[in-house]
């Protein structure tokens, strides 16, 4: 396939990057569905493992169905962006996420990190780092300050600050080009969770950070049919090989079935994020007029504490919504038990919109008091808007909040 031009736009690029010309002439890129791939000879062989002859050898390290995703990924990525991306797919969210964290902190390093994250990076950072050597030191990244300020203490130990913006599930948005300028300066590198925006609505690496890291069972792929994670970085970055290695020798890559799923479902991510946004827009205003909801947590409402952050670094405010209800705990419970549209899980992102009750669900691992500080209460609820007509998952979500 001829190149792409460098102006194009993010949807042409979701659905022409990586779509290689195959030799059957197939419409669809093929799944490359082997575990590894046959050489003519010894010499042909010898040629491929020492880098000297393009070509794969073991789905491990490397399968051409894996390889096209990777480059519609990075091709996202690069708008905004003056240089080339790089980007690595993985078995899992959680997979890409441990990656980066051990490949780039080492032992004997300092991570700098939010608090409020997603449960399993908290567990993660908080408990298992911790047994091989990594600190971690859990900041306010609202406050440059404080992570300044932690950098300054972790001195040359500093290896990299991890944000997630919009938090899970708060909401919450943290200005990743400041914290960037405040990251490089202590010598460090900025990773960013950016699995709630997606490159459709907001580029990390455009912004200044060093890494995006993304669940691509999510929003990405879109349709709740496979599990997958994926780190984009700049293509000069020097812990890109890093990265590699510790996926190819940890095991953590993606199926070849599930890449091809996962790129067919990037292929329509711009269509579907504008109307998951839309859609949220129009559910957060409803919310916002109830009176059994006490506060909405959503990036696009004027009144949210970080809404023109969010509309300064942000292109789109997002699918995600939560919000708070006055009669705490019990009030959630009757709402998810009264829904009808709306499906109860633990997951985001799919085409149906998802309702979530992250006190027990998502972040149930964690204590009342690490939720408490995470801003998680009793009575917040997630809202992964869908697909549907938003006058629908309105009245849904009016005839269930009219039962509390």
């Amino acid at each position: 396939m001829r190149p792409l031009p460098s102006e194009a736009g993010l949807g042409t690029r979701a659905i022409h990057a990586g779509e290689a010309a195959d030799p059957s002439h197939a419409y669809l890129n093929p799944i490359y569905q082997t575990a590894s791939f046959r050489f003519d000879s010894l010499a042909e062989s010898e040629a491929t493992f020492a880098g000297k002859r393009a070509g794969y050898f073991y789905t491990r390290n490397g399968n051409p169905t894996i390889a096209a995703l990777e480059a519609k990924l990075a091709a996202l990525e690069e708008v905004g962006l003056d240089e080339p991306a790089r980007a690595l797919a993985f078995g899992s969210g959680m997979a890409a996420v441990s990656a980066v964290l051990l490949a780039l902190a080492e032992a004997g390093g300092q991570i700098i990190s939010q608090e409020a994250l997603y449960s399993a990076t908290y567990q993660i950072e908080a408990t298992l780092l911790p047994r091989y050597g990594i600190g971690v030191t859990f900041v306010d990244p609202s406050d440059p300050a404080a992570v300044a300020h932690a950098l300054d203490e972790a001195g040359p130990r500093a290896r990299l600050v991890f944000l997630e913006t919009p938090v899970n599930p708060t909401l919450r948005c943290i200005d990743i080009a400041a914290i960037a300028e405040i990251t490089h300066a202590h010598g460090a590198l900025l990773v960013v969770d950016n699995t709630f925006a997606t490159p459709y609505g907001q580029r990390p690496l455009a912004l200044g950070a060093d890494v995006s890291v993304y669940s691509t069972t999510k929003f990405i792929s879109g349709h709740g049919a496979i599990i997958g994670g994926a780190v984009v970085a700049r293509a000069s970055a020097d812990f890109c090989p890093w990265l590699e290695l510790y996926r190819k020798h940890l095991g953590a890559v993606p199926g070849p079935f599930d890449a091809w799923l996962t790129a067919l479902g990037l292929r329509t991510l711009h269509v579907r994020m504008e109307r998951h946004c839309a859609n949220a827009l129009a559910v957060a205003r409803f919310l916002e007029a109830h009176p059994q909801v006490a506060a909405v947590h959503y990036p696009g409402l004027p009144g949210f504490p970080d809404h023109a952050l969010a509309a300064r670094q942000m292109t789109a405010f997002g699918g995600m919504v939560s919000f708070d209800l006055k009669g705490g705990g019990e009030a959630a419970r009757c709402v998810l038990d009264a829904v009808r549209l709306c499906v109860i899980t633990p997951t985001l992102g799919t085409f149906d919109t998802l309702i979530t009750h992250p006190a027990t669900m998502s972040h149930f691992e964690l204590s009342p008091a690490e939720r408490h500080r995470m801003g998680i209460s009793d009575g917040l609820i997630r809202l992964s808007v869908g697909l549907e007509d938003a006058a629908d998952i309105i009245a849904d979500l009016g005839q269930a909040l009219d039962r509390v």
